[in-house]
């Protein structure tokens, strides 16, 4: 799918191409009350092929009431194989199975491949205009209910009228999910101009992409209508929508940017986005190029999908980022999301990317601007740190997981079988991944972009940059010229083409380390010195056959602090080479008193006693600046660390010191600690980690320890009264530096433990004491993230209780320091009703502690008051702290309950964050694992599950993932162990023309090989309309079609429904073979339609009999009298063509259908296992995509035999 870009642009799979005219989207009708959208789109197509007669477009959930193509009326079939992914498969439990059935349902209708929920008929009127290779004009009416994904209604539940209420409504979702709000080609590459126009309540507002060109008010002045013109070439999938009573801000410091929130929140959202103006600035600058669109719309919305979604020229955000000026804690985490979104503008909405594989350098080049405006505006330490933390995070999930491959499609766009067998999903769909795959694999995308920056410099890389917006804004100018529009989408190779002709650098050993496998590196370092030779003997070794390891071979820097300054020297590692000698600068002279030149050219006075006599090393590093992906364990004294914590000024190593000498448990340890703690000049959050090892120093010294608790007098002397010790100084949170050390110091002091394994009690009567006398009066910031982390640190004082002789804990038996705790905690979570703190901090954190105090065996375990606060009404962290000790009940105390409880909250809270969290958080605890004993772990759960990502999450591809992941978690790949075996059976497999065992039994069953070779055949709605034109009408058996190669089977609530239609006439003839007559609407012929292959005729009767009850599509009238039967037979969609599409698909089909009617009985096949019989029926089933929510046709269009 690696297209590259040549002189005539992008080459797309699709036989038409969007035309340079607008699309529009037109939604005439929302009602809050109903959560209902009516609205048209109008596409102008150009048709590419001479013999375009169907046109597929995405559409999800959306009900298709009408299709016109230049005025006439169009037939159209709708199916989206996606809602049911194994379809009837009712024995199959495995994950395998699922995953390729799944990939194969995402690639039918992946508008890259040319594919689409919505195949639309061209009516015959226009072949003529078409094979003349003129424009088409599609229009189409559709209506929205209850949107379960794509769309969000925020109603609250109180009196007023919805703008009163606040009420509103925004576009969400993962990924390209524009077609689950009206049909489009949801496609990142294919780019139009849209017209959109949106008429809401006169005290609503309506926030969409570009220029808001006018507002027009009816003539009753009840509605208005709001007209915006995006002209720059944009695709569906960065198209957005927000409507709701917003207050408006304009902001102060550039025009052409406005800013909404809900009602009341202004005076939070000048502050929150008074910075913006500087990071657009920065962007500006650095890119030496104007930001793209003429303006930029940021909107504050609440339940949001995710905190930040960048879309074409405005971005939504979740309204708990907006604060006051008094909030410390959440202003630099806003201020990271702002400028992630204006990061986003650049590369991932203006320009966008050719196909799925390109993502990483949109998502890489994204994260590294960011990342320079984080270096920028919070220093370079804060940089260095993020960048580690990134690394740590990207190293720990490939090495569990088994990589993240950035480029899966790669080498003359040839898909490799599978490049992640390792993992239980498909890599080859962004709708396939799993939320965390996709969170990792951003965070890898710009940590190569970091390593490309390292080989090419970054002047050259910002010139990358600014060349590829300077072609895209060029190409998006030219209005009529939509072939130049490619300039427009970046691809892997156009982009490498870009660095090879500003930098004159080959990348590309890089590239395929880094970008075209997945893995990180592990190394284990050890040195010995060689005094006669005065040589450093390094010994490297690399772990690479680990599950997410790869073999480096290439350059790596190592820096050695010696007596007499700081050496780099770069290292070779060659495919063998483990050892390396790296001659030492200095001779060992520990007696000559001289100050030692530091990396930073900085000269220390240095206390030389803890060294060895012999060597003039202080300390070693190994890639210091994080230019491999890699995780290092390298082995040095215990003095070497200590001296690189003291003199070390680099944060990372720092940090990496600091987790070495939780090993070495010595006094120098706690005073190398200590002295960091005291150090002013020191960056907070290596201070802040300090204060964590020095208590786990303290608990291993715990029998030598002399003198006050750890950290203790340290605090008291920081931030305590002179004349009173315990009585802390009024909040003056002006140092931010001492701040957040002062919340911390008591966090880490509580996790200090005595002789017995307890809190001693100088510890908790000293937080207590903090808690009793902290006064915030006169301080200007608030104290409500100082207080959460107190009761933090009263949560972690807890030790598990002692029972005697298994009495029942009631509140008069208790510890009596747990009364303390308990009192606090009941007294904080009572004021906080009455005083909310900024986000519920408080309530957080008391939740938090009952947990605790409940796993510890204090209070008794009882998940009830959790469940309440768990409640849709409460604020999201709040929930989510709640829901965390739900699940973590369901674990400890084994709850089949509390998991349904769970399980149910996943398929209704109103909120999809809280959908996703919980998946999340039971895959991250779960209540049992694939190789565990359990009593949860039963055949109803497995079903449940099964049912839940087969059907019940096709709304969200995000839930849907984290369904998978949870089955994974639990069960694993194969058949979950709790099922009863099936009986044993030999299958009768067509395709194959041989017996297999029942595919039931074998974890990996024929269907995980079966990739689809052109999914629009494998997975197309079969619909029989025999065309006159078409004699070649192609009889598709029902071995062709695997089991989760089918239709969908239709559920009443589902929106569309599969019209009846008037005429049809089922009949029985002498010879009992079942024979559909049809007769259609627009003709008086009748055609028959062979039901040969169909193995039990009355089956196949009562089935479709059976659908007669199920609503059909709006519109369509019917006569009660008559009993209708869907006329469809298994030629797939491809058979419609003007042209035989039938050889490409030859393998799939057993015969023509006209050719070989007598040849048909041939291939009867009777079966002898009944309890794979009904299922099997079912699958052979021609008629099977008849029942499908999806198979409607229009209400007033011809049909297609026309």
């Amino acid at each position: 799918m690696n297209r590259k870009k040549g002189d005539k642009g992008f080459e797309s799979p699709r036989p038409y191409k969007l035309y340079t005219t607008h699309q529009v989207v037109c939604i005439n009708n929302i009602n809050f009350q109903r959560k209902s959208v009516v609205g048209y789109v109008e596409l102008t197509i150009f048709p590419t092929v001479a013999n375009l007669n169907r046109i597929k477009l995405n559409s999800k959930q959306c009900r298709i009431y009408r299709v016109r193509v230049n005025d006439l009326e169009a037939a159209f079939i709708y199916n989206d194989p996606t809602l049911e992914v194994c379809h009837h498969e009712s024995k199959q439990r495995n994950l395998n199975y699922f995953s390729n059935a799944y990939a194969a349902a995402v690639s039918a209708v992946d508008p890259d491949a040319g594919n689409g929920e919505l195949c639309i008929k061209v009516p015959s009127e226009l072949w003529k205009h078409v094979d003349e290779l003129k424009v088409l004009k599609v229009h189409i009416n559709f209506s929205l209910d209850q949107p379960k994904g794509g769309l969000h209604f925020v109603v609250p539940n109180m009196e007023g009228s919805m703008a009163e209420r606040g009420a509103h409504v925004f576009s969400c979702g993962y990924q390209n999910s524009t077609r689950f709000w009206f049909p489009c080609v949801d496609s990142h590459s294919e780019l139009c101009t849209w017209k959109l126009e949106y008429t809401v309540d006169a005290a609503m507002v309506a926030v969409s992409n570009g220029d808001l060109v006018e507002t027009v008010y009816t003539h009753d002045m009840r509605k208005k209508t709001f007209h915006y013109m995006l002209t720059i070439p944009t695709a569906a999938s960065n198209i957005s929508l927000a409507i709701g009573p917003f207050e408006i801000l304009v902001d102060p410091y550039m025009h052409e940017v406005t800013h909404f929130c809900l009602p009341q929140l202004l005076p939070l959202l000048k502050h929150t986005t008074s910075y913006l103006h500087e990071v657009f600035e920065f962007y500006e600058e650095i890119l030496t190029c104007r930001y793209p669109y003429s303006c930029f719309k940021t909107v504050f919305i609440d339940e949001a999908y995710v905190e930040v979604a960048a879309y074409a020229s405005m971005s939504i955000f979740s309204t708990n980022l907006l604060h006051s000026a008094m909030i410390i804690d959440e202003t630099p985490l806003t201020r990271r999301c702002l400028a992630q979104a204006l990061a986003q503008q650049f590369f991932g909405c203006f320009i966008s990317r050719m196909s799925w594989s390109d993502e990483w350098v949109l998502k890489g080049i994204s994260g590294y601007i960011y990342g320079l405006w984080m270096k920028k505006t919070f220093g370079v330490n804060e940089y260095r740190h993020w960048i580690k933390q990134e690394l740590d995070q990207i190293v720990a999930y490939e090495l569990k997981t088994g990589g993240v491959l950035l480029h899966p499609i790669f080498g003359g766009g040839k898909e490799k079988d599978n490049p992640a067998s390792h993992l239980h999903f498909s890599i080859k769909h962004p709708h396939t991944l799993s939320w965390e795959y996709y969170t990792m694999f951003q965070c890898k995308a710009h940590l190569v972009m970091r390593l490309i920056e390292n080989r090419i410099s970054m002047e050259f890389m910002l010139q990358v940059f600014n060349k590829l917006l300077s072609l895209a804004s060029t190409a998006s100018s030219q209005k009529f010229q939509s072939h130049m529009w490619s300039q427009m989408l970046v691809s892997t190779s156009g982009f490498l083409k870009s660095i090879s002709n500003v930098s004159g650098k080959d990348i590309q050993p890089l590239i395929k380390q880094w970008v075209d496998q997945s893995g990180v590196v592990k190394f284990y370092g050890s040195f010995a010195f060689n005094r006669k030779r005065n040589v450093l003997e390094l010994e490297i070794k690399q772990d690479y056959t680990s599950p997410g390891t790869q073999k480096y071979v290439g350059p790596l820097k190592v820096t050695v602090q010696e007596l007499d300054g700081s050496f780099n020297h770069t290292l070779q590692i060659e495919e063998n080479s483990l050892k390396h000698d790296i001659p030492c600068h200095s001779k060992s002279r520990r007696n000559k008193k001289k100050k030692i030149p530091l990396m930073n050219g900085e000269e220390v006075d240095m206390d030389l006693s803890a060294m060895d006599a012999d060597s003039p090393l202080l300390w070693i590093r190994i890639d210091p600046d994080m230019s491999v992906l890699r995780k290092v364990e390298f082995e040095q004294s215990d003095f070497m660390w200590q001296y690189q914590l003291r003199y070390e000024r680099d944060v990372v190593a720092q940090e990496e010191a600091i987790l070495a000498l939780e090993k070495f448990p010595t006094p120098a340890s706690r005073l190398a600690l200590t002295d960091i703690l005291e150090q002013e000049q020191c960056f907070y959050r290596v201070r802040m980690l300090a204060c964590f090892c020095l208590a786990k120093i303290a608990n291993s010294m715990v029998s030598t320890w002399t003198g006050p608790p750890a950290m203790k007098s340290l605090f008291t002397r920081m931030f305590c009264c002179k004349t009173c010790p315990n009585i802390v100084k009024t909040n003056n949170f002006m140092n931010f530096q001492s701040y957040f050390l002062q919340k911390t110091m008591p966090v880490a002091m509580a996790l200090l433990r005595d002789v017995h394994n307890l809190c001693p009690k100088e510890v908790l009567m000293f937080i207590l004491d903090l808690i009793k006398y902290n006064d915030n009066r006169k301080n200007k910031f608030s104290d409500n993230y100082y207080r959460a982390e107190l009761i933090d640190a009263l949560a972690n004082s807890v030790t598990p209780a002692v029972s005697v002789n298994n009495e029942v804990r009631t509140l008069d038996n208790l510890n009596p320091d747990v009364r303390l705790i308990l009192e606090e905690i009941t007294r904080f979570l009572n004021m906080e009703k009455l005083l909310p703190s900024y986000r519920h901090t408080i309530t957080v954190s008391c939740l938090k502690a009952i947990r605790v105090l409940q796993k510890n065996g204090h209070v008794p375990s009882d998940p009830a008051l959790f469940k309440s606060y768990a409640e849709y009404g409460h604020f999201i962290d709040v929930r989510i702290a709640a829901l965390e000790a739900v699940v973590d009940y369901t674990k400890v105390d084994r709850s089949y309950e509390e998991l349904q409880w769970l399980l149910t909250m996943v398929q209704n809270d109103p909120v999809p964050y809280i959908r996703h969290k919980i998946l999340d958080m039971l895959t991250k605890n779960p209540p049992f694992t694939k190789n565990m004993e359990s009593p949860l772990c039963n055949e109803a759960l497995v079903d449940q599950l099964w049912k839940l990502m087969n059907s019940g999450t096709s709304h969200d591809w995000r839930l849907r993932c984290g369904a998978v992941d949870l089955y994974f978690t639990l069960f694993g790949l194969s058949r979950p162990s709790c099922l009863p075996l099936p009986e044993l059976g030999l299958v009768l497999n067509l395709k194959e023309k041989k017996a297999v065992l029942n595919p039931t039994i074998i974890p990996e069953s024929v269907a995980n090989n079966q990739e689809p070779v052109n999914s629009t055949n494998n997975h197309g709605q079969s619909v029989g309309f025999q065309n006159t034109e078409d004699d070649h009408l192609i009889k598709e058996t029902a071995s062709s079609i695997s089991g989760h190669q089918q239709g969908v089977k239709r559920k009443a609530d589902m929106p569309l429904g599969s019209p009846l239609e008037p005429g049809q006439i089922l009949e029985k003839n002498e010879d009992s073979k079942v024979k559909l007559k049809i007769r259609f609407s627009n003709s008086q012929e009748e055609e028959e339609i062979d039901m040969d292959t169909v193995h039990d005729s009355q089956a196949f009767i009562y089935h479709h009999l059976n659908m007669l009850e199920r609503p059909s599509t709006p519109g369509k009238e019917q006569s009660s009298g008559e009993m209708n039967v869907h006329p469809v037979s298994a030629a797939p969609l491809s058979v419609f063509s003007k042209e035989s599409n039938s050889s490409k698909h030859s393998d799939h089909h057993h015969h023509h259908h006209h050719e070989h009617k007598k040849k048909k009985k041939k291939h009867k096949h009777k079966h002898k296992h009944k309890h794979k019989h009904d299922n099997k029926e079912k699958e052979k089933d021609p008629f099977a995509f008849s029942n499908s929510p999806a198979s409607a046709r229009s209400i007033r269009s011809p049909s297609l035999s026309d």
